[in-house]
């Protein structure tokens, strides 16, 4: 047992008052943290190992109270060691939203993911943490990245000065978009991965962590537009315009507020190639890479109706999508 678990077993062992603690290690997310299940005679606890050189729990226990403050379902802190990035979790258990979902039960649980969506953009105020803002520059060095990690280094694309500068603008055309749309509380992570589904269908909230103050839309698209499942588009544009009116932002119209919804989502599934291609090419993950022909969908739909965006989409069309059908007949090989 390598020196991190062997700390992590015995700060088990002493808060829980355990002998010999049995911890199960569960599947990961994007992020540098582990979790494990923690069986105890009377049920059961999820412990997160977040490497304090690498994750900061601190927020991660300051959202956590601020969430159930406001009446969302968010694990409870049990216990913490910040200095050694130990926490100890209520266990929301295995029904993510992601798994419970089917054509029968997906206009129930996606209305009440909306609902507490709606309470959640609410909570700007975190005791113990500031919710930093979602700022025009970190959302353009996010782009540049996917630029790096997702064109240059996974499909190993070598870009012209003219695509350069094509991305360049389309770039700086989403980040103003984005930053001129309502600021409020953004999970940055708001999909069927990351909630539960609770006894009596509630959902419970996950990977809370690193959220923002940021456009209104974000969350929404991330919930809409899942990189991890997809929904007919005209279901998907009806359920936008409704939490519009439950929002109660009367003064956007349908068109504008979709355009708003598009863009912000052609931002966010750049930003998801990012993520997934350096999942594989710096951590050694493959896991994400199942999910890039499914996002590289959602661009084309998102690109397809705004002049602004038609040198993207014709890039798309021409260059990413036979350069990822290529990359795709190489990691099956």
């Amino acid at each position: 047992m390598e020196p991190r678990t062997q700390a992590l077993y015995a700060w088990v062992a002493e808060t829980r008052s355990l002998a010999n603690p049995i911890l199960q290690l569960l599947p990961g997310d994007a992020s540098f943290r582990r979790y494990f299940r923690l069986h105890e005679p009377g049920g059961s606890y999820i412990v997160m190992d977040a490497p304090p050189e690498r994750e900061n729990c601190l927020p991660y226990v300051a959202i956590s109270y601020a969430l159930r403050t406001h009446g969302l379902l968010a694990p409870e802190v049990i216990a913490q060691d910040l200095s050694q990035g130990f926490l100890l979790l209520t266990d929301f258990n295995d029904r993510l939203l992601l798994t419970e979902l089917t054509t029968v039960n997906a206009r129930v649980l996606y209305t009440r993911a909306l609902d507490v969506l709606m309470v959640l953009q609410s909570c700007r105020e975190v005791p113990g943490w500031q919710i930093q803002p979602f700022t025009v520059d970190f959302m353009y060095k996010e782009l540049k990245h996917f630029q790096e990690w997702y064109l240059e280094n996974y499909l190993g694309l070598t870009l012209s000065a003219t695509t350069k500068n094509m991305l360049e603008c389309l770039f700086l055309f989403l980040v103003e978009m984005a930053a001129s749309q309502p600021q409020v509380f953004m999970h940055r992570d708001y999909h069927s991965a990351n909630l539960m589904v609770l006894p009596n269908d509630q959902i419970g909230i996950l990977d809370f962590q690193d959220a923002f103050i940021g456009p209104v839309t974000y969350d929404l698209v991330s919930l809409l537009r899942d990189c991890y499942i997809a929904w007919p588009e005209e279901w998907i544009l009806k359920l936008a315009l409704q939490y519009r009116d439950q929002l109660g932002i009367t003064t956007v119209s349908d068109s504008e507020f979709l355009r708003w919804f598009d863009l912000m989502g052609l931002q966010r599934h750049l930003k998801a190639l990012l993520t997934f291609s350096r999942k594989y090419l710096r951590d050694e993950n493959a896991r994400y890479l199942q999910h890039i022909p499914r996002t590289l969908t959602y661009l084309t739909q998102e690109s397809r109706s705004y002049r602004e965006c038609q040198p993207f989409q014709k890039f798309l069309y021409d260059v990413m999508v036979p350069a990822q059908q290529e990359m795709s007949i190489v990691c099956v090989e």
